[in-house]
Parts: structure tokens; C-alpha cells; sequence
């Protein structure tokens, strides 16, 4: 922003954020993407600071005080900011943020994630790992550490009717939101994937002239898979994967970790500054998490347990 000659401080675009959600009322404010919500509050912002230049430039040219300009003046000029702010600008700001939080992201993986990775895709060479997420961190764009690990990613953001109903429901006088529609699309996904595998691989069978049955075998993730989730979120991510069939593995992790999801949706705990989130979505996720409780199969504290958790889900099952 500064490149562009915006002086704004980044607290100044989350709260913009948390109105904006505010502004447009609890289902609706929750259902907004975290992206639309951002390009909003940085344009939100940017003409603000616009407004604020103009109107100082007028009382300069006419040796008067901005407090003393009237009405008509204030609505010219947010009316001239509303128009001088640009969508390729305040999209440019957005990307390099997206980009620079995944680049973030990178510099503070936690230090056994990449072991646990490895270890996974070691002892288990046919497992498919896909990341869910409701907003737009993606693992596949972080080529320097998870991007070799994962085979796909599937965000809230993509299914815009499914997203605008959960938060519907979710608002609703019983609150009985239904998680099941993202978590079917990341089966499909898999499902597709598994399948372009295993067509792969007779394909190379039939051209090295083997046998070819046409039948999947049991090792190629398409017939009765194992879905185990892993996530740091009672209600999404346990709560919504249990009601598809997987099996849940949470991530409760020590102190020393600094899990920011102990910060969000407690009873006991305070949002973090950089939650946008209404009080009544912070209230129903808070009921969602307690049913989800006993959904949990595995609760980890240490990221190196991963492996052997899944081991154990796997002999149980």
C-alpha cells in the first residue's frame, strides 16, 4: 500500500473487515469470503485515506479548518475517492498479501511438520493428502516445504452457494449448519484423483505387455478407503469430516507450539486480534464444538505423534 502512496496500517484493514462482516448482518457477514471481505476493506481504507487528502487539501486552498467544510464538500470528495480508487490497484494489494502470507507460512512451519509428512508418504505410498480450507491458504503454492506433500486443496471459496447456505444455516434459530457439502467435494476430489492413478498404472501394466484385469485392487485408495482428517478445529474440522465417515485426529497441541486455534471459539478464550468473525458465529461455533467433542477418535499434543496415531486408526479400523 505504502508503493501506491497509502499510509495504512494493517489493524486499520482488519477492523474495516470485522464492520464490513457487521454491516451486512449475521449470515450474511459471516458467509462473505475471506477474500471478497479483504478486497472490500482494503478499497474501504484506501478511499478513506483519499478523502482525508482531499478534504485537506481544500481547507489549505481555501485557509479553513477541515472540521469546518460542509456536507456537499464531504460527499464530493468521497464520491471523487470512490472513483479515483482503482480495482486493479486494490487487487495488486491483495495478491501481494496472499503471497506474502504464504511465503510467511513457510518461514513458520512448525519444525516436525515436514518430518511428519515424510514419514506418512514413506509408510503409506499409496495415501492421497488434500488440504480443506474456508479460506485461501493453499499448500500446493508453498513449493518450498508442504507443496511436494499434498495432491490437492479445496477451499470454501470455490462453491459460493454451498459456502452462503452453511452460514445460513448456521445463523438460523436451531443453528444446525451441515459441514457435509465441502467435505463430499474433497471425496469427489480424492476419488478423482485415486482413479486417475489407477488408470495410470494399468495403462503402464498394458504397455510393458503384462496382465490387465480391469479391477481395481484393494491397495489403490478406490475401493473402501480410510479417511483420516486432521485438523485443529473441533467443529469443521471434526465435526464436519466425522459426518462424511472419516475418522478425526485433533490437533491440541502444547503451549510451546503457539496454536492460535486455542484462541478461537473457547468458552474461556479471547478472539484473536485478527478474527473477523460476528459474535454470533463465534457463539454458534462454540455449540458446534461441544457436540463435536465426541467425534474426536485421536487427540494429539505434539506434531511428531501424527504418524503412530494413524497407525493406530489404521489397525483399529
Amino acid at each position: 500500500m505504502a508503493n501506491y502512496g497509502y499510509d495504512i496500517e494493517p489493524d486499520a484493514i482488519v477492523e474495516s473487515a470485522a464492520r464490513i462482516r457487521e454491516e451486512a448482518g449475521p449470515a450474511t457477514g459471516s458467509a462473505m469470503t475471506h477474500t471478497a471481505v479483504r478486497l472490500l476493506a482494503i478499497r474501504r481504507e484506501m478511499e478513506k485515506k483519499m478523502v482525508e487528502n482531499k478534504l485537506r487539501e481544500c481547507a489549505e486552498d481555501w485557509a479553513t479548518e477541515v472540521s469546518s467544510l460542509t456536507g456537499p464538500v464531504r460527499r464530493s470528495a468521497e464520491k471523487w475517492a470512490k472513483a479515483a480508487v482503482q480495482d486493479r490497484v486494490v487487487e495488486s494489494i491483495y495478491c501481494a498479501w496472499e503471497g506474502e502470507r504464504h511465503h510467511s507460512a513457510e518461514r513458520h512451519l512448525y519444525p516436525e511438520v515436514i518430518a511428519s509428512l515424510q514419514r506418512i508418504k514413506e509408510e503409506h505410498p499409496e495415501v492421497i493428502i488434500g488440504a480443506v480450507t474456508d479460506g485461501k491458504a493453499n499448500p500446493l503454492l508453498m513449493v518450498f516445504t508442504l507443496a511436494p506433500y499434498f495432491d490437492f486443496c479445496i477451499s470454501w471459496e470455490d462453491d459460493a452457494s454451498g459456502r452462503t447456505e452453511f452460514f445460513k444455516e448456521l445463523c438460523n434459530v436451531n443453528g444446525n449448519a451441515d459441514l457435509q457439502w465441502i467435505y463430499r467435494a474433497a471425496y469427489d476430489k480424492y476419488r478423482e484423483i485415486a482413479e486417475t492413478r489407477r488408470d495410470l498404472r494399468m495403462s503402464m501394466v498394458d504397455e510393458v505387455g503384462g496382465p490387465s484385469s480391469g479391477v481395481a485392487s484393494e491397495n489403490d485408495g478406490c475401493d473402501d478407503p480410510i479417511w483420516i482428517h486432521v485438523g485443529d478445529d473441533l467443529a469443521y474440522d471434526v465435526g464436519g469430516s466425522a459426518s462424511c465417515g472419516a475418522k478425526t485426529i485433533l490437533l491440541d497441541l502444547d503451549d510451546d507450539y503457539g496454536q492460535t486455534a486455542k484462541s478461537r471459539f473457547d468458552h474461556d478464550a479471547r478472539m484473536p486480534s485478527w478474527s473477523t468473525a460476528p459474535m454470533e458465529e463465534i457463539i454458534r461455533r462454540r455449540v458446534m464444538n461441544d457436540a463435536a467433542e465426541e467425534m474426536v477418535n485421536k487427540r494429539l499434543s505434539r506434531l511428531s505423534m501424527l504418524s503412530d496415531a494413524i497407525d493406530e486408526i489404521l489397525k483399529e479400523d
